[in-house]
């Protein structure tokens, strides 16, 4: 069978990569094209469009990319016509996707969703979109059910992806201190510094995080950076900051550290499955805040607080996100802290409501089961 992914994100492209692994054991014969990253390329699908080139955050960043959004829009149109897929399946990344959704589904394509668009969060209206042109659903939070419910459509949890690869990296870690020695680092203990992926999140989050590095003398700072941005652009903001930069070692990274700070998204529920205490931190330029205090409707910006129900991690958003907060919040987290113990057990709780690895197999599963049967 024939399958088109589109993944718009790094995060896309992780769950994807797993996903097309999954999908290749359950189908052999299948041909897999992508717009993605070079982990989906890696996993065996064929990569028409890398992520870099058509990702775009925040109402300002949009806005001033709206030609070239609608280009690779018509780009994936055309590239879904001429391959004639039995299924395009779409991973997150709504502004897009959803557009894809109802232009593949308008054109007579099977449809199936893996990871939600955050509807939950904001544009709620969008899920007559879903109702209407996605065929399945694949949801990764427990606490979607409940939502699609409510809308009158019937979605099952199979789990979360990420629980498979923490999982899986985490079995193939050395000792502590043999990674440690691979990334080149002392022996003080390490706080980590996952900052996101975009341009856009690196100069507005990080120069807080890094401000905190005096603070923790006995400790070494270590930026988790992604080889899609520059060095330039890092080491610009770090300035004479202590702050390490190590690009593309995130889990190891978390898998030696006492705490992160944390830009609210993903990477939150990574540390919370590393076991990584942490200070959930986001900032936008002003125009993109005020808009998004107008539009979203949800508690928490962290998925971990989200999956919680409760704040079971400090987010310091926008103004809130200063030297002095970060400090004291960091300083409650780390050995000694006050809230370090209720952390864990917090995480403890997240796991259990997650349950077990495996998602991205059974959700490859179902989706060439359903698709064998279409063809009967």
């Amino acid at each position: 069978m024939k399958y088109f992914i589109i993944a718009g994100e790094q995060s896309g492209d992780l769950h994807g990569s797993n996903l097309v692994k999954e999908l290749k054991k359950n189908d052999q014969n299948g041909d897999i094209r992508c717009w993605g990253g070079d982990l989906m390329e890696s996993a065996g699908a064929r990569l028409l469009i890398h992520y870099r080139q058509a990702s775009f955050m925040g109402f300002v960043e949009v806005a001033k990319n709206l030609g070239t959004i609608r280009k690779f829009m018509v780009l994936c149109k055309q590239q879904i016509i001429e391959f004639s897929p039995d299924v395009v399946i779409l991973i997150d990344y709504p502004g897009f996707n959803l557009r894809i959704a109802e232009f593949a589904s308008s054109s007579g394509f099977r449809v199936f969703y893996y990871i939600s668009p955050k509807l939950w969060a904001w544009k709620e209206k969008r899920v007559e979109k879903v109702r209407k042109y996605v065929d399945r659903m694949y949801i990764i939070f427990p606490f979607e059910v409940d939502f699609y419910k409510k809308h009158g459509i019937k979605v099952e949890y199979r789990g979360n992806p990420l629980l498979d690869e923490t999982e899986m990296k985490l079995k193939g870690f050395s000792q502590k201190d043999e990674i440690r020695k691979s990334l080149g680092l002392g022996n003080k203990p390490v706080i980590a510094l996952l900052a996101g992926s975009r341009k856009s999140e690196v100069k507005n989050i990080l120069p807080r995080m890094t401000e905190a590095a005096i603070h923790f003398p006995d400790y070494q700072f270590v930026l988790a950076g992604v080889k899609d941005l520059p060095d330039a652009l890092y080491f610009k903001v770090i300035g004479n900051f202590p702050v390490r930069l190590i690009k593309d070692k995130t889990y190891e990274i978390l898998y030696i550290s006492e705490a992160a700070l944390v830009k609210s998204g993903t990477a939150t529920l990574e540390a919370a499955l590393f076991n990584v205490p942490q200070v959930v931190c986001f900032r936008a330029d002003i125009l993109s805040i005020l808009i998004a205090w107008v539009v979203i409707k949800v508690r928490f910006i962290s998925l971990v607080n989200l999956i919680a129900g409760y704040e079971a991690v400090k987010e310091l958003i926008q103004f809130a996100l200063n030297k002095k907060n970060i400090v004291a919040e960091l300083g409650a987290v780390l050995p000694g802290g006050s809230k370090r113990n209720r952390i864990f057990d917090d995480y403890k709780k997240v796991r259990e409501i997650l349950g077990p690895a495996g998602a991205s197999e059974r959700v490859a599963e179902d989706m060439v089961k359903r698709m064998k049967d279409l063809k009967m």
